[in-house]
């Protein structure tokens, strides 16, 4: 691997060359047994290409027509300056694509394409890993099932999976695992192996596994040994280890797999345009938490469809109070305590993150810089791929989300 620090450019990796040649180069290939599809810079690579390292289920689309998007392309939003949050340097759009280690990024204005970008080895037709944007899709999913009556916020979870009866899940009711607002001994660190996410990503099989691992591997059989700790409702603390037992719940209720139900309740339902992969683990179990890769125009109408109220593709595809229980937001005194730097007043929401400002703007977000972002007054909808080299979304905060609300607000001028 290079020896000097990459940036967006000398790391794209049409210039580094991964896996091109008949065959590639000993030094120009990636295997999943070296991680190289988890660690930068080959990540930048693999997060396009992830059903060439993992397994993966597929999510159809079916037979129906496209949701055709219209597309009028400008080309005066590059030059959009906005500062970043950080150091308050000055930034075009432009700039801010390669300062973001973007892969592709899609603006919607009023349901019509007027910005389209797509960098290094992806393309329109290419899924790429949403990582955590997917929680949003399943918390969707849980909420249709709650206003259908289906399911009961206040059920314990311990009800609803017997399995994790005797869990630090058992006592936490659909509602606060929704919310994550339970209480676990689970840690989200992502460069420690050994915190709750690591031992998650090991059941996973995400990565390789140390020699001599003895611990769970699939994730049906890791839920269950995590531990409460402390008292559930009191405060958000984002945990994936909540969307992977929110992700059992729906499975559970519709009696079929999660990647089914999204085909048959979303995907289907809004005219995508192509079949998505999800990452399976051993048992086929989706990896709810991050597993989901569609391609960019999808996750984009997906967005479009939570702005305009679950209308889409032609009709009513989300129930509007699924959506209204969204937009209202969380508590912004449970969401304070977790100490987002760049997220001061916003709140959390059945697996949706309420953005700070008057705007009513609420955003799906994932590691290393996917997002899908929703602008409900200035009628703006942003997808956005990226492989960043660092996953946590406070390494790009500062330069991603003002470049939003300074396209939010120049396509309101006009």
């Amino acid at each position: 691997m290079p020896d000097k620090i990459l940036d967006a450019h000398t790391s794209d990796p049409t210039v580094m060359g991964w896996m091109e040649g008949l065959p590639p180069p000993p030094d120009k290939r990636l295997a999943w047994g070296r991680a190289d599809h988890m660690r930068f810079p080959t990540h930048r690579y693999a997060y396009s290409h992830m059903r060439e390292f993992l397994p993966t289920a597929r999510v159809s689309r079916g037979q129906g027509a496209v949701w055709d998007l219209p597309v009028a392309l400008r080309d005066d939003l590059d030059a959009v300056r906005f500062n970043a949050m950080d150091d308050g340097r000055e930034l075009t759009w432009e700039q801010a694509l390669s300062v973001n280690f973007t892969d592709a990024v899609l603006v919607l204005h009023r349901g019509t394409i007027v910005y389209e970008r797509y960098l290094g080895v992806t393309r329109r037709d290419t899924p790429h890993i949403a990582f955590s944007v997917t929680k949003s899709f399943v918390g969707t999913l849980a909420e249709m099932l709650v206003q259908e009556g289906r399911l009961d916020p206040a059920a314990p979870v311990g009800d609803l999976i017997p399995e994790l009866a005797r869990s630090g899940f058992g006592d936490a009711t659909l509602a606060q695992v929704m919310d994550m607002t339970t209480a676990l001994d689970f840690s989200e660190e992502y460069t420690d192996p050994s915190s709750g996410i690591g031992a998650m990503s090991n059941a996973l099989g995400l990565t390789p596994r140390a020699p001599g691992y003895a611990g769970a591997t699939d994730v049906y059989a890791f839920l269950p040994t995590i531990r409460k700790n402390g008292e559930h409702g009191e405060r958000f603390t984002y945990r994936t280890c909540n969307t992977e037992v929110l992700g059992w719940i729906v499975a559970r209720t519709e009696g079929k797999r999660i990647d089914r139900v999204l085909a048959e309740r979303i995907w289907t339902p809004l005219g995508m345009e192509q079949d998505a992969d999800f990452l399976i683990d051993s048992t086929g179990m989706p990896f709810a938490g991050g597993g989901l890769n569609p391609v960019l125009r999808d996750m984009a109408r997906f967005g479009e469809a939570m702005r305009c109220d679950g209308h889409g593709n032609g009709g009513q595809a989300i129930a509007r109070e699924v959506v209204a229980t969204v937009k209202a937001g969380g508590s912004a005194a449970e969401f304070a305590p977790a100490g987002y730097q760049w997220l001061p007043g916003g709140s959390y929401k059945h697996q949706w993150w309420i953005m700070p400002g008057n705007h009513g703007a609420f955003s799906a977000r994932g590691i290393h810089g996917q997002a899908i972002y929703v602008d409900p007054v200035a009628e703006l909808v942003i997808a956005r791929f990226g492989s960043h080299p660092v996953a946590a979304n406070s390494a790009f905060d500062p330069t991603s989300l003002p470049a939003y609300r300074a396209i939010a607000e120049h396509l309101m001028r006009g």
